[in-house]
């Protein structure tokens, strides 16, 4: 479905594709892809094995049904960044992108990820705001609500790739990477314990809720991505949100 990571397992020497696009296939024969929010119906997954056989499959991606809230008569600065900011938002996001686009060898993704925090879930992934008329960009995490200073747990294991304290939008952001180009961000920490290059393991304290960066509470934004994909990651932790909305697949024709 939108939002969902596919882990998968060839023997070595297959070459996978996803619509054109080659996957990384580790030594024990794992890869891992994802969609984003809104993928569109279809995708080709294509391999070519050692013996030159080829395989395709069409892989069908369920639509789902988002929450959208529309809010009216907010002051400006509220919805648009100041101008003397904007450099500073612009520079951050190349930062952030850096970090989410690096395919190492590592297979964290092969087990099962656990919740990074405990607390009230506030936020879901896809949810969108439309202020003032204007369509915000959709929430790509699943929120969890908690009070300043409750632990944050790495759900796999991994490679710090970006810790700083004070980001414009995020504030306290951790960017871990859990290999072949999938990674878990951890957005407005009030303390990053960990640096750049740290080898972290599943379940180790990585740094602590807050209310840093443009946000109304302490709470803890945990996002997912596969590349430039957003996935959300509460599809793959013990259920604590409600299973997602499917749209209805289209009928075929008579």
């Amino acid at each position: 479905m939108q939002g969902g990571m596919v882990r998968g397992s060839a023997v070595l020497g297959t070459v996978i594709t996803l619509d054109g696009r080659a996957l990384r296939l580790s030594p024990a024969g794992h890869f891992v892809f994802g969609f984003g929010r809104d993928a569109l119906p279809e995708a080709e997954l294509m391999a070519v094995h050692p013996d030159g056989k080829e395989e395709t499959w069409t892989l069908t991606i369920r639509a789902r049904e988002y929450d959208i809230q529309r809010i009216e008569g907010l002051p400006r600065k509220m919805v648009t960044p100041p101008a003397e900011t904007l450099a500073r938002i612009r520079a951050e996001s190349a930062k952030v992108r850096a970090a989410r686009d690096i395919d190492s060898a590592e297979t964290h993704f092969s087990v099962p990820f656990i919740w990074p925090a405990k607390g009230r879930i506030s936020g879901v992934y896809g949810s969108q705001r439309i202020l003032n008329g204007e369509p915000r960009q959709p929430h790509f995490g699943v929120d969890v609500a908690a009070p300043t200073g409750t632990p944050v747990h790495a759900p796999a294991a991994g490679e710090i790739r970006l810790a700083e304290l004070d980001l414009y939008y995020s504030g306290g952001t951790i960017i871990l990477d859990h290999g072949h180009g999938l990674s878990s961000s951890f957005l407005h920490m009030s303390r990053v314990d960990v640096v750049v290059g740290q080898q972290v393991a599943q379940g180790e304290v990585i740094g602590a809720i807050g209310a840093t960066g443009r946000v109304t509470g302490a709470h803890l934004d945990w996002r997912m991505n596969w590349f430039e994909q957003r996935l959300d990651p509460a599809l793959l932790v013990a259920a604590q949100v409600p299973k997602p909305k499917l749209k209805p697949q289209p009928q075929p024709a008579n």
